[in-house]
């Protein structure tokens, strides 16, 4: 499938033959390398999915990839599925999708939605007036602040790096006439909440476009580790959430390296390791 797909950007023909797709063995480490680390015995370089969604997606044990989507969560999220082709229209364009190559021959098209970084910023301002707290107590007083008070558009340039992010979500919320949280545990729902619908309106743009049915989410990455995320994500999108592997990337990595070797024979298989190798948590929308 690869070779139409760059033949149509008229590569020359020197660049054709130094492509490299996931699960070649590309070479063995340099003797620099052996001196420097003390192995005295070659060891192979494998080529994998080289930015670390490929790796992630790759290890994300999907139920059905037509009907199936995944979401790689962390500071960023990386919402998307896999096509065996590039889906290109002045929609997908508009909406900002990409289509990126993956593992196994696959198209990874997906679109790329603000993720933690928001509480991962409100976390460290708040650190900054005094309060150390952990993750699992700003979920915990996320879980307890009052519902549907208010909500952000994640994606809104002012949240990329602003001095102060309790100070750039309450600008806004006052911007478009709605209440300003007033603790720590009510800004956390807000984003929470807003990184949920976020997700359901971008699943719900994505269902147009590729025509199709999303029935199954599948979430991965450290930020399946906020519960709280992931069963918004449920209740906002009416979906059934299926979470982990959160080490995905390396996974991910260490399964073309298998199949390279021959251990496995393709990603399929790959997958099925990995359910059996991790738990696997199902959230239900509420």
């Amino acid at each position: 499938w690869a070779e139409p797909l760059f033949a149509k950007l008229n590569l020359p023909q020197e660049i054709m033959q130094e492509l490299i797709f996931p699960g070649e063995v590309i070479g063995n480490i340099t003797e620099n390398i052996k001196r420097e680390t003390g192995i005295d015995y070659s060891i192979p370089i494998t080529a994998v999915g080289s930015h670390d969604t490929a790796s992630a997606v790759a290890a994300t044990p999907l139920t059905d990839s037509k009907n199936s989507i995944y979401i790689s969560s962390g500071t960023w999220s990386l919402l998307g599925m896999e096509l065996p082709k590039p889906f290109i229209t002045k929609e997908s364009q508009n909406e900002n999708f990409t289509n990126e190559c993956g593992v196994g021959q696959k198209i990874r098209f997906l679109k790329n939605i603000s993720g933690l970084w928001l509480i991962q910023e409100c976390r460290r301002s708040w650190k900054r007036q005094g309060l150390d707290l952990s993750y699992d107590q700003i979920s915990l007083a996320a879980e307890q602040a009052p519902a549907f008070k208010a909500k952000i558009d994640p994606d809104d340039s002012r949240f990329l790096n602003p001095e102060d992010m309790p100070s750039a979500i309450e600008a806004y919320l006052r911007e478009t006439n709605q209440s300003v949280p007033t603790s720590y545990g009510a800004m956390a729902r807000c984003v929470y909440e807003s990184l949920a619908a976020s997700y359901a309106k971008t699943i719900s743009k994505l269902e147009q476009m590729i025509d199709t049915k999303i029935e199954t989410i599948h979430m991965v990455g450290g930020g399946i580790q906020a519960e709280i995320l992931c069963q918004f994500t449920a209740n906002a999108t009416k979906r059934r959430v299926i979470t982990g592997p959160i080490e995905a990337t390396a996974m991910g990595n260490i399964l073309v390296q298998l199949m390279a070797k021959g251990e496995i024979s393709n990603l399929a298989e790959g997958r099925e390791l990995v359910k059996r190798s991790v738990k696997l948590n199902e959230y239900i929308p509420e």
